[in-house]
């Protein structure tokens, strides 16, 4: 009985028993799978078709060729965009970090040293008494020389380390996306700005316009007022609204003037004016937006995908904690030359080898374990929510849009006609005031109002612009 090999062996398996079951038991923790269902169709339209603009190139988008040139110069310059590119070379090398910890660890070592105890010491005794070889005695100082190699692994029985790479991994795919996003953001934000101020070059042109209009304007109530046709009051207010128009002229010319700066700096280069066709914006007609089904913005969204990788990453964080709880297994081996004197380093006398194995668990403060664990639960909580709100708030965007370009569009046609109507007014009532006919205020209220709905025009066609750029956007276009 006393030399039954498997008794000998059973304290040993009753503590790795141990070990694994509490490790066990510690790591349950209930986990919440994301919700990756989304509507159908968008307002619940019914349509399937999948059609969709996000797989345009934006170049074919934007046809404009200033456009397109400095949406190409920010690709190359922007300096946000650098640092995410560089972020992808921080994963990617964390990547290769993970993947170097479950590998074998080898390292070699040269040492040389001296050693001289005193006479009167148990080993300077030793050593004055002992012959190191028959007929010679112990050098003094005794050499102390070594060449050798030695090697480590962890054996990753419970994948702890192979999931910290695969989470390593989730995130670098991530951080492509991040890029992604970026791209798809600036193209955006280029565009939109750039449409902008095409169109405060437009409003700065009919202000123009119209400061002209009204200085000739003032100058025939000045004539009248001279003839006792009309009295102080029509010039006060003639001249008033000339000024009233000049200053709107100055903070448009300062909006110009951000705006370009603003582009300037998503292109990545000092402040310098922007080149542009301002003529051609009451002509620029962006192609028809096709919006597919919802079920695509999962694949063509960036940030969406972004956050999908974030949630892998994060389950494997939650697999790699738990595998934190159960024993780590250790071989280690050296092996190396020792002597007195480097030349018999290679004497068979003077190898030296070890190999052993270690297996270490957490037994009683796991606090630290534990708590990493409901951490990396908890994060993983987090990305499960984040990549819920990434999808509700792409079909939200999208959603907006749809109704922006409607709306927009139906406005543009009303503001479009009223315009044309307060133009051909401007004109009655400057015909009507020369000729007697009508007063002075009616020429005044009409230039102004004809002029808020040419500003309000410009405005509306760059809110419908934007929306369709906005919409672009949206679906996940830009980055392709």
């Amino acid at each position: 009985m006393k030399n039954n090999p498997v008794l000998r062996y059973l304290p040993l398996c009753f503590v790795l028993l141990l070990l694994i079951t509490t490790g066990c038991k510690s790591s349950k923790i209930t986990v919440r799978n994301e919700n990756r269902s989304v509507p159908s169709s968008y307002n619940n339209s019914g349509s399937t078709d999948t059609t969709n603009s996000a797989d345009i190139n934006w170049r074919k988008i934007f046809a404009d060729s200033n456009l397109v040139s400095l949406i190409d110069t920010a690709l190359k310059n922007n300096q946000e965009l650098n640092i995410t590119t560089l972020e992808i070379n921080i994963a990617q090398n964390e990547v290769k970090a993970r993947k170097g910890e479950y590998l074998p660890f080898g390292s070699v070592g040269l040492s040389a040293g001296l050693d001289k105890p005193g006479r009167y010491t148990r080993d300077g005794a030793v050593e004055h008494n002992l012959e190191i070889q028959p007929g010679k005695p112990f050098p003094e100082p005794l050499g102390d020389f070594m060449l050798g190699a030695a090697f480590s692994w962890e054996l990753d029985i419970w994948g702890k380390l192979r999931n910290a790479k695969k989470a390593a991994a989730a995130r670098y795919l991530g951080s492509i996306e991040g890029r992604r996003f970026m791209v798809t953001n600036l193209v955006g934000e280029i565009s939109s700005a750039y449409y902008e101020l095409l169109a405060l070059d437009n409003t700065l042109d009919i202000i123009r316009r119209n400061v002209n209009i009204q200085s000739n304007a003032l100058e025939i109530v000045k004539q009248q007022k001279d003839a006792a046709r009309v009295s102080q009051l029509a010039v006060n207010r003639f001249e008033a609204q000339l000024l009233n128009t000049r200053n709107l002229q100055f903070e448009v010319q300062q909006r110009i003037v951000e705006t370009e700066n603003h582009i300037n700096f998503l292109v990545g280069r000092f402040p310098q004016p922007v080149l542009r066709d301002s003529d051609k914006f009451n002509n620029i007609e962006l192609d028809s937006i096709y919006v597919g089904v919802p079920g695509q913005l999962l694949a063509n969204r960036p940030d969406i995908r972004k956050a999908e990788q974030e949630l892998i990453a994060s389950k494997f964080d939650v697999k790699s904690a738990r595998a934190a709880f159960y024993p780590s297994i250790r071989l280690n081996a050296n092996i190396a030359f020792q002597a007195f004197n480097p030349a018999v380093w290679f004497n068979p006398a003077s190898l030296l080898y070890s190999i052993f194995g270690d297996l270490m668990a957490p037994l009683i403060n796991r606090n630290s374990i534990k708590a990493n664990y409901w951490t990396a639960n908890a994060k993983q909580m987090q990305a499960v929510y984040n990549y819920e709100k990434s999808v509700l708030s792409g079909y939200t965007d999208v959603v907006n849009q749809l109704a922006a370009i409607d709306n927009y569009s139906n406005s543009y046609k009303t503001k479009e006609r009223e315009s044309q109507i307060l133009t051909q007014s401007v004109d009655i009532s400057t015909n009507l005031f020369n000729s007697a006919r009508a007063d002075y205020m009616e020429v005044l209220l009409t230039q102004r109002e004809a002029l808020q709905v040419r500003m309000e025009l410009i405005e509306v066609k760059t809110k419908l612009l934007k929306s369709k750029v906005a919409m672009y956007k949206a679906l996940g276009g830009g980055w392709k």
